[in-house]
């Protein structure tokens, strides 16, 4: 082989790692939601279940993303950004890419089958929501950030399943609000990037500064009250303590798109901004504190109001 062709294949291989955009697998950490706020992380098989569903997820939303940037080439070809997409930018051909997302789904069903029916189920279900939103819903004005951020939901509930532990009410609120609160700042950062006019996505015209900033504080309000009242009257109130951790949080999120024309993709914003992924990590650290001194018994009993 000359070394021309397994230069090409590298750039293609290189192309198709890309492709599977494993920087946003940071969302599938969805998923371990469940087997924190369960106290179920202590426990190595349940431990294990919880990554091989994270790992599933993975390729599921993999393949996804495959699909969508397939149907959306020739948009992508017109963003600043996305342009560069391996699919956009010719770097992966598209039968490579097709085959590519039919292996990723394949093998994650076949991992999902392998965690148990319901499991394979709740995957089969966040496929269905994501190949519908990126058929049709994407184009619909606020049905498609409520795709977007039923996906979210999905993971969460699998997270649950695949440990079998039962789907906390509180998981479910808080996770769809976050998910909403995460969708329409996207739309916003979008619209304050590229404009109305952008080109890239059809029904950003249907949105304006105003109307998202109206609908940003409804689910800002929301995800602060859901979460509140969780760390108020669930497990445990000494919950309330990461409290802090949430509102900073949320409060850094709306100043980077605000300010810094971040959010049109959260994982990038995630991973670029170290006081927020300090924040999170931070988060993570003290909710297990609480949760693993709660088990034990080793705080002393909070009465909740009411």
């Amino acid at each position: 082989m000359s070394e021309l062709a397994v230069g090409s294949a590298r750039s293609i291989a290189w192309a198709a790692i890309k492709q599977l955009r494993p920087k946003q697998w940071t969302k599938n950490g969805f998923l371990l939601a469940a087997l924190v706020f369960s106290g179920e992380f202590l426990d190595p098989v349940s431990v294990g279940r919880a990554l091989a569903g994270f790992v599933a997820f993975c390729l599921l939303s993999s393949s996804g993303y495959v699909l969508n940037d397939y149907l959306d080439r020739d948009a992508d070809r017109r963003h600043p950004k996305k342009r560069h997409r391996p699919i956009a930018s010719g770097a992966l051909p598209v039968p490579v890419a097709l085959a590519e997302m039919g292996l990723a789904a394949a093998a994650g069903v076949g991992l999902g089958l392998w965690l148990g029916l319901p499991f394979l189920a709740v995957s089969l279900i966040y496929l269905g929501t994501t190949l519908a939103y990126s058929f049709y819903f994407k184009h619909k004005v606020i049905l498609d950030v409520m795709f977007l951020g039923s996906g979210f939901v999905w993971r969460a509930i699998a997270g649950a399943v695949a440990i079998q532990v039962a789907v906390s009410p509180w998981l479910f609120l808080c996770t769809a609000f976050l998910a909403l609160f995460l969708g329409f700042n996207k739309r916003r950062a979008e619209l304050l990037q590229l404009g109305a006019d952008g080109g890239t996505r059809k029904n950003l015209a249907d949105y304006s500064p105003k109307m998202l900033e109206q609908y940003q504080s409804v689910v800002t309000g929301s995800t602060v009250l859901c979460y509140a009242l969780y760390t108020v009257l669930g497990e445990t109130a000494w919950m309330t303590t990461t409290i802090p951790f949430v509102l900073y949080g949320i409060f850094r999120y709306i100043y980077l798109v605000d300010r810094h024309g971040e959010g049109g993709a959260p994982d990038e914003t995630l991973l670029s901004d170290w006081p927020l992924m300090a924040t999170v990590l931070g988060y993570g650290v003290v909710a297990m504190a609480v949760i693993l001194a709660h088990h034990h018994g080793a705080l002393p009993v909070l009465i909740a109001p009411g």
